[in-house]
């Protein structure tokens, strides 16, 4: 397996892995602009990107994802709550699924909380075992941090549903699997984000405050103080379902 980790702006982190004996890669959460980079990166490494993963709608940053997948004649996908939401065809992703990239598989799981389409990406290197390597958290849960409710006027409740996912879906992993997040300090994403780049369940287990919280008390913490909108937030969110980056991005 080959992995690159691209910090991109806004603080966010974009992923690029795959398997290069079986010339197969996989690109997530790709920054608008930043296609050239997974397109040189994959050629490097003789794996022609075959699949495109949003873990989510964005809110902060335009996506380069329907892009970069369209340049590169692959596969784009989202989760499947997306349908009749997207303006575009996509590849819908459900709960379970598990795609391929040579020895490299995805396993989908379905996080809802930070938004209600939210997925984390299991991985695993097939040469090296049957057990998952890392998870990609998207905006889930941050290094130090977790996701912010981000649907206005359902604060508590997506915040509930965070909760839910985090101690249901995440923390029942095992603790050695290495987390990849979406975001790292500096982002608008969530509170409280760690600079380090990566962490594990087992250490964000033991020193993640969010994670050691009854339910009430962690919902309370998060709707306490929700850090400001992105800045353009509407436009960003619109075009992004439209698949559509506007000129002055």
């Amino acid at each position: 397996m080959f992995f690159r980790q691209r910090p991109a702006a806004n603080a966010t982190l974009s992923y690029l892995f795959g398997c290069a004996g079986l010339q197969k890669a996989v690109a997530v959460d790709v920054v608008a602009g930043d296609e050239d980079w997974f397109i040189e990166e994959a050629q490097r490494a003789g794996a022609p990107i075959v699949h495109v993963i949003d873990t989510h709608v964005h809110a902060d940053h335009y996506s380069g994802g329907p892009e970069l997948a369209r340049r590169v004649g692959a596969a784009y996908h989202l989760h499947e709550s997306n349908i009749g939401r997207v303006g575009f065809d996509f590849s819908p992703l459900r709960d379970g699924q598990r795609l391929e990239a040579g020895n490299v598989v995805v396993d989908v799981i379905h996080t809802p909380g930070h938004t209600p389409d939210s997925v984390c990406l299991a991985v695993r290197d097939l040469r090296r075992g049957d057990e998952p390597w890392f998870v990609i958290t998207g905006d889930t849960l941050f290094v130090g941090a977790v996701g912010r409710p981000d649907l206005a006027g359902q604060e508590r409740e997506m915040a509930a549903q965070l909760y839910d996912t985090l101690q249901s879906r995440l923390l029942s992993l095992p603790p050695e699997l290495e987390i990849y997040p979406g975001h790292q300090a500096g982002s608008a994403c969530g509170a409280g984000l760690s600079g380090k780049p990566a962490s594990t369940i087992g250490f964000e287990k033991r020193f993640n405050p969010m994670l050691s919280m009854s339910r009430e008390a962690f919902v309370t913490a998060l709707t306490a103080e929700i850090p400001p909108q992105p800045e353009d937030m509407a436009r960003i969110v619109e075009a992004n379902l439209r698949g559509v980056v506007p000129a002055i991005a």
